[in-house]
């Protein structure tokens, strides 16, 4: 179009409002041509037609989404440049950072997630499955909610892989039907979310940013307001890599080109000056016309400073303070012509005669920065020092001036946007992790897509599968009933045999209890509870000789083992032991062996009864 058309940027400005998203940075003759489009296929003529259709059928939005939204992706897209980002740029990437430190990547635009797992692939290939999961974080996004969905499901068909290298499809996918997942392991490395590039805050510290084929739908506005973003999401050093049709010739203060034809960019430091050793020399003071009172007005003028400053003759003595100085150090008159080194501030709240020496030497301004000074018990300052050589018109030394800068409230800000931005990504990333989570079923029906683009023969071919199997699945379904009818009886047989076992145990007079042949407890009846003490929910699985009862378990242990190694006759013994009341009392224990007829020992069968004699009742 080559005027606006109101009807059409009262559409946007609805799309804007009513569902927060902003479309008014795309380019407006592809924009305006995918929303034509839609309108063709409802057969309406203008605009404003369109926005009565999008009141009264909220459902249409998403429909017209995905048609503005041109997710074209594959894996490997443009393999060469692949190529070159896979031996040339990463390698040197990973170099420069240490052996143990985090990789962040950000591909921005991600649609289906293809370029998110060609990413994967990519990094487990240089760094090994181990470290990539230790290491790496893949952060993929898009505004396409449905695109979103596909891409952490992870899963996709012959047609979506088919320029996946077969070594990597083998070694990063596992089949699933007629379907290829991508490995779990590997899938937790890369988290899915929604961002928009216009609006949303980006993503920071990033080393490797991808975004492809993103940038040449929006207008050049647009562009530079997203460049600026990603520029700001990129750690220093970090790379970019877009599409094909993307240049950023015009952009060059925020990226110079590694390689222009295959579009991959390096991040550009904005250097703000600030004084330190890496300064040049000192010029030369050029010759000045004095005028009268200046030695007053200087005075004046140091002393009235709103930064501290202390001078320091070239035989190293106080030659000049100002009102900040002796605020800040406590320096007073009685100071002056003393020798520097014999004053707190040389040496607190940092050595500052190295520095002195460094700058007098070197005759330039050295920088001293992030220095901690505390001036009460609770004030803590941040000071940034200047230590400045003085020289003369020949270049000799004069002094040196400190200049010292309070710089507490940009360094407590600076603190404080470091902590928002933790903050910010930490719920950035436990937002996206919850979204994974709460994904449901629903993203199985992203396969009905590719089912939708099969001829008819094969839908055809499909339909006639599906009705065999519905046959098998009928006549599974019979087997299946049969199968759960006869579990049910035997649940029931079983139901009764167990409890008629349980009513055998709680009538017995003898306490039992069921040792298996490592002394775990799996049995243990009513009366053995009534002994001891013990519950069976404190016993069962326990080690029988680590029970604390008063049965002298030791004295057991040799009948035990005797009967785990094959005797098989029954052993009694009788024991003085401590019933759960405290009192002494004599038991009498049967051991015999656990087994079915014609099998092997399995365990062990204690019986232990209370001898009826009055022994048991002392104390």
């Amino acid at each position: 179009m080559t005027q606006t058309d109101p009807q059409f940027e009262a559409l946007l400005v609805y799309l804007k409002e009513t569902r927060g998203f902003d479309f008014t940075g795309y380019k407006r003759s592809s924009l305006v041509r995918r929303v034509q489009r839609r309108m063709a296929q409802l057969g309406l003529a203008d605009h404003a037609e369109y926005l009565d259709q999008l009141q009264v059928r909220p459902e249409e939005f998403t429909t017209l989404f995905n048609t503005i939204l041109i997710n074209v992706t594959n894996f490997f897209r443009d393999p060469d440049a692949w190529d070159y980002l896979r031996s040339e740029v990463l390698p040197e990437l990973l170099a420069a950072k240490e052996p143990d430190s985090p990789i962040r990547v950000w591909s921005a635009g991600c649609a289906s997630g293809e370029e998110a797992y060609t990413l994967a692939m990519v990094l487990a290939e240089l760094l090994g499955p181990e470290d990539f999961r230790r290491r790496v974080k893949i952060y993929a996004t898009d505004v396409d909610e449905e695109g979103l969905g596909q891409a952490r499901h992870a899963s996709y068909g012959d047609r979506e892989v088919r320029d996946v290298p077969a070594e990597l499809l083998e070694r990063y996918f596992e089949p699933s039907g007629n379907r290829y997942v991508f490995r779990k392991d590997l899938r937790r490395s890369v988290i899915f979310g929604r961002n928009d590039l216009v609006q949303d805050a980006p993503i920071s510290r990033i080393d490797l940013l991808v975004c492809r084929n993103t940038l040449m739908y929006f207008n050049a506005e647009t562009q530079s307001r997203i460049l600026t973003r990603l520029h700001f999401a990129l750690a220093e050093g970090g790379v970019l890599f877009l599409g094909k049709a993307e240049m950023l010739l015009s952009h060059g203060s925020l990226f110079t080109p590694i390689d222009l034809k295959r579009r991959v960019f390096r991040k550009v430091l904005r250097h703000i000056p600030v004084n330190g050793t890496m300064f040049a020399e000192l010029p030369q003071p050029q010759p000045r016309v004095e005028l009268a009172g200046l030695d007053l007005l200087r005075a004046e003028a140091l002393a009235a400073s709103p930064v501290a400053q202390i001078v320091v003759n070239a035989e190293g003595l106080v030659a000049l303070t100002n009102r900040q100085a002796e605020l800040l150090f406590g320096i007073t008159a009685k100071d002056m012509g003393r020798p520097f080194r014999d004053l707190d501030v040389s040496y607190r709240p940092v050595e500052l005669r190295r520095y002195i020496e460094q700058a007098q030497l070197d005759r330039r301004t050295v920088l001293v920065a992030d220095v901690e000074f505390r001036r009460a018990a609770n004030e803590v300052l941040y000071l940034e020092i200047q230590v400045n050589p003085l020289v003369d018109g020949d270049s000799g030394l004069l002094g040196v001036t400190l200049v010292f800068q309070d710089v507490t409230s940009s360094r407590r800000l600076q603190d404080e946007l470091e902590y928002a931005n933790r903050q910010l990504e930490t719920a950035y990333e436990e937002l996206q992790s919850t979204n994974e989570e709460l994904e449901t079923t629903n993203e199985e029906l992203q396969s009905t897509v590719e089912e939708l683009e099969t001829t008819n023969e094969e839908l055809q071919s499909t339909n006639e599968e599906l009705e065999t199997m519905n046959e098998e699945l009928q006549s599974t379904n019979d087997e299946l009933q049969s199968i759960n009818d006869e579990l049910r009886d035997r649940s029931t047989e079983l139901d009764a045999a167990n409890a008629f076992l349980e009513a055998i145990l709680t009538s017995l007079r003898a306490g039992v209890a069921v040792l298996n042949r490592d002394l775990h407890v799996r049995v243990w009846n009513r009366r053995a509870e009534d002994l001891w003490g013990l519950r069976p929910e404190e016993t069962l699985g326990q080690h029988f000789l680590n029970l604390d009862i008063g049965l002298p378990v030791d004295q057991i242990r040799p009948s035990i083992k005797q009967i785990l190694h094959g005797d098989g006759q029954t052993q009694e013994l009788a024991l003085a032991a401590v019933n759960r009341r405290g009192r002494a009392i004599t038991v009498r224990v049967m051991c015999s062996a656990l087994r079915a007829p014609g099998a092997e020992t399995t365990g062990v069968i204690l019986l232990m009864e209370q001898e009826d004699s009055g022994s048991g009742d002392h104390g």
